[in-house]
């Protein structure tokens, strides 16, 4: 420790001399160049997760760079990539990767944004012959050997026409609306990525290609990869494989696009009939000063910038918490905008026609930062947080994932942000952190408050009584902040410690090991049985899980409400001698999370902290038993936020589909409650209090999970002190069946609503009872592989019918054991029933004549894939631990696992669906336009 301590302190002397606009200095251990085609590389040897890699080529272009003609096609390009290349046509390249457990969608993906195309190909299995080849084979032909056929050209306009279609929800209208105040006179305004529609219908197919060779060329690009292989091995493929590609020649210069200063602010306001919410956001736009790589001094300024947002973020969250709060949510914060731009925002939610007291209060607290600055307390506590996070980062550098490494070289490559190693970096900000001071804060407090570049935009709902903020009361309402009278912020003394008197351990009146798991039992004086296995995947974590029967069943549908709220309510409660901004205080630079958990049949709760914040996270359980803290004010502060919440949340249609759709499923129980405020209204604050003071009072009806970094006798005696000390009343309890389940039979709705984007939500809902062991479990899983395969290929590909499907099934035990497949997706409501015929035949296949042997093949490979992924995280064996111990089925035993998926032939497959199949309870329903309701 010593030794670290004297390290650091010669490397701030040192980092003193260093000249602060020098570039901070790249990982070394990344192969980095520039080929003579102007193509750059990252390559990184990394081991998390082990035998795998991930390929990533990253394209400095985006919409912008699209002619009018051609508005959308950058991300019509970026889906084509997957539809055939020189040495994998048609869909070759999904399909090759699938075959060796690389699913699309979670593995496969890419992302198209105003500026920028990111390809990925990710957690690929190095340990097969070629493979590494073939993935750099991949991103060669995503370079520069599209092969843009005229046929998959035409089969993808169904699907981005689909994809058009699901996002165009209020938000995404307003913030498409939105735009052309937000950037101003800039093309920005006029590039919203998804495109026009009448475009991606009807562009000529050599829009595309031109687009496409103009664009899509080897000085805009970059190969970046990371995995499980040899880095110097792996250069030398890039260079032989990507110096082959030629430059083109006489190619146009790539623009930055600005956004043109404006001296008067741009007030803009936008509203939509299913908004369910207002947002009001205030902004005030910089340029960055330089575009170069990243130097000692930006570093420093990024960090600035961090510490402003965590300092208002605290302060806000204080305000939230009491009396009658001025706004819903609150956000001020500093950082960047897009790329060479900068921006000090203020956004808030307000209440329902409160909006010029919720922009006026957001404005209030910006002003008291501006004028008083911040204490040294809380500047104190932000350092802490970061300094913490990055201590935690350091400790588990082997854990850092192959994502991760490569975010860090597309920010590079198309910002210029440096890439420090890990060790560099927890230096660099050991040695940063203390040279800022409040100056610094209220220096640029009065630089990025200024009268240029300033936008303030009102996106909400519309309809009668709905009173927005207008352009007159924003200015109005600045002008009188900056003269109010505004007290300095007062931030007061934190208690020394989280519990006032340490409790003295308790007898262990049992212990036994658990030999199949690797784990040891206590059973405390108290009836409390503790379960610690030690594992150390990730070395400066240790997490805890805590389950006892009852949950909300013990109670009456009278106080469905409280018990529904309680863990959120609770949380804002704060506990023992602290409120809520208190206790936050307190855990201020430790690693310590905890959240309680109040479900149907169980209570519980569920935390993780690093080792040396152990103790105190094992307060806080101590604390949340025997000492819970009930605060009204901060009840009635929350309530209040909910209240303001939920009043216009009826306008929006995903709200009210869901809330449908969950009453229709369990049968229109009276236990199924809506959110809104007639729900609200009955949330009894004292009822919260004696559900929490029952649930949480008995320690012998309670089990705790502990596994993590930690030796066993230093777990063994948190135990004893902090668990060993809670309440016992040594009962014995279960849940209550309260009949809560989905109707019988089958279920066909069709239930028009007003939709401003004509589309068809479809959802299919299937149950049936099933035993509830591993081999069901298992082949449940395999079922839900399949059948995303399935809908993939022939809804999504095959018919361009929806942008995609989702897939679910599950298992439960309690309180009846069965099965569900959940089945939902969007599309054009003129083909909801021929769509949903296809997704019926394809259950009524699989249950026939079961699935192909490439599809059984392929969803195995991804499920055993990712389960050799899992098990290197200390998460997996709490997991195990936890299943273990409420179903009886040791998960980590291959015949439970491993052996089932690998063994399972299609005559399984299809006999599981048979018996799924034979006269299950079926929920179907279609949400649709009220025009399309009334045809049918």
């Amino acid at each position: 420790m010593l030794s670290a301590i004297l390290l650091t302190a010669v490397f701030v002397s040192t980092l003193a001399q260093v000249d602060p606009m020098l570039p901070m200095p790249n990982d070394e251990s990344v192969r980095y160049g520039v080929l003579e085609n102007g193509m750059t590389y990252y390559i990184k040897s990394n081991q998390e997760p082990k035998e795998r890699a991930s390929f990533y080529i990253i394209q400095n272009v985006g919409a912008l760079l699209e002619e009018d003609h051609q508005n959308g096609l950058a991300h019509f390009l970026e889906h084509m990539a997957f539809n055939g290349t020189e040495h994998f046509p048609e869909k070759g390249i999904i399909d090759f990767l699938e075959k060796h457990g690389v699913a699309f969608g979670d593995n496969i993906n890419a992302y198209t944004s105003q500026n920028q195309t990111v390809y990925n190909l990710s957690d690929v299995p190095v340990n097969k012959p070629g493979i590494l080849d073939s993935c750099l084979l991949i991103l060669n032909d995503w370079s520069n050997f599209l092969l843009l056929t005229e046929e998959e050209i035409d089969a993808e306009r169904g699907v981005i026409k689909e994809e058009w279609r699901t996002r165009r929800t209020a938000q995404f209208r307003m913030y498409s609306a939105s735009m052309q105040y937000l950037y101003p006179n800039s093309k920005f305004a006029e590039r919203d990525v998804i495109g026009d529609l009448d475009v991606i219908e009807n562009f000529e197919y050599d829009a595309l290609r031109d687009f496409y060779h103009k664009w899509y060329r080897s000085d805009l690009q970059a190969i970046a990869m990371a995995g499980d292989f040899d880095a110097d091995e792996m250069e030398k493929k890039v260079i032989d494989l990507f110096s082959k590609i030629p430059a083109v020649e006489n190619a146009p210069e790539r623009p930055f696009y600005e956004i043109p200063d404006h001296a008067d602010p741009v007030y803009g306001l936008v509203t939509d009939g299913e908004a369910d919410q207002t947002i009001i956001r205030y902004m005030i736009r910089h340029r960055k000063s330089d575009d170069g790589p990243e130097t000692f001094m930006d570093h420093r300024e990024n960090y600035i910038h961090n510490l402003f947002n965590a300092m208002m973020g605290q302060r806000i969250q204080e305000l939230l918490q009491k009396g009658d709060p001025p706004f819903v949510i609150g956000v001020i914060n500093y950082g960047d905008f897009e790329r060479g731009y900068e921006a000090l925002s203020a956004i808030t939610m307000p209440k329902p026609n409160q909006e010029e007291l919720g922009f006026a209060a957001l404005m209030t607290e910006l002003e008291r930062a501006k004028r008083y600055g911040f204490t040294q307390g809380e500047l104190d506590r932000a350092k802490a947080e970061i300094l913490a996070q990055w201590e935690k980062h350091y400790k588990e550098r082997d854990k850092i994932s192959n994502e991760e490494h490569i975010n860090g070289y597309v920010d590079n490559f198309l910002n210029g942000d440096a890439y420090p190693s890990t060790e560099f970096g927890y230096q660099v900000v050991q040695a940063i952190l203390p040279t800022i001071t409040l100056a610094d804060f209220s220096q640029r407090l009065s630089k990025w408050i200024s009268d240029q570049n300033q936008v303030l935009v009102v996106q909400g709902p519309e309809g009668e009584g709905v009173e927005h903020l207008s352009e007159a009361a924003s200015l109005a309402i600045m002008e009188q902040v900056a003269t109010a009278e505004i007290e300095p912020y007062l931030d007061e003394a934190l208690a020394e410690s989280l519990v006032s008197i340490e409790p003295a351990p308790a007898a262990i009146v049992n212990e036994k090991k658990l030999e199949v798991l690797d784990a040891v039992e206590w059973t405390l004086r108290n009836g409390a049985r503790v379960i610690f296995k030690h594992a150390d995947f990730e070395k400066d974590q240790v997490q805890i899980r805590a389950y006892s029967k009852g949950g909300s069943s013990i109670y009456g549908d009278e106080y469905v409400p409280s018990t529904d709220m309680l863990t959120s309510l609770i949380s804002m409660y704060g506990v023992g001698d602290f409120d809520a901004m208190g206790l936050q205080k307190m855990l201020t630079g430790k690693n310590i999370s905890l959240q309680l958990s109040l479900r149907n049949l169980s209570e519980g709760l569920n935390g993780t902290a690093s080792p040396k914040d152990m103790e105190a996270m094992m307060q806080l359980v101590h604390l949340y038993f025997n000492q819970p803290r009930f605060d009204r004010e901060a009840h009635d502060a929350i309530i209040a936020r909910y209240m303001a919440f939920v009043e216009n949340m009826n306008n929006n249609p995903q709200k009210v589909m869901g809330d449908s759709l969950n009453l229709i499923m369990t049968n229109y129980h009276p236990r199924t409650r809506v959110l809104d405020q007639e729900f609200l209204q009955d949330i009894s604050f004292e009822r919260i209090e004696e559900v929490y003071r029952d649930r949480f009072a008995d320690a012998s009806d309670f089990f705790f999970i502990i596994v993590g970094n930690m030796e066993q006798e230093e777990v063994k005696l948190l135990a004893q002190k902090y668990i060993g000390s809670i309440g016992d009343l040594d009962r014995a309890e279960s849940w209550i069946d309260r009949k809560v389940s989905e109707p019988e039979g089958w279920v066909d709705k069709t239930i028009p609503m007003s939709l401003a984007t004509p589309k068809a939500n479809v959802n299919i809902v299937i149950n049936q009872k099933m035993i509830y062991d591993a081999f069901h479990l298992m082949v449940g899983r395999v079922v839900e592989g399949i059948l995303d395969l399935r809908y993939v290929e022939s809804i999504r590909e095959e018919e361009g019918g929806t942008y995609g499907v989702g897939v679910r099934t599950s298992m439960s035990k309690w309180p009846v054991e069965k099965a569900t497949i959940r089945i939902n997706f969007d599309c054009d409501p003129e083909r909801a029933t021929e769509l949903k015929e296809k997704v019926y035949a394809e259950l009524e296949k699989l249950a026939r004549k079961g699935p192909s042997e490439e599809d059984l093949s392929k969803t195995v490979k991804n499920i055993l894939k990712e389960r050799q992924e899992s098990k290197e995280h200390n998460a997996y064996y709490l997991s195990t631990l936890y299943n273990y111990y409420i179903y009886g089925i040791n998960f980590n035993d291959p015949a439970n696992y491993e052996d089932i998926i690998k063994n399972l032939t299609v005559k399984d497959v299809k006999k599981m669906m048979q018996a799924f199949y034979d006269f299950p309870n079926i929920v179907d329903v279609v949400f649709v336009p009220k025009e399309e309701a009334v045809s049918e």
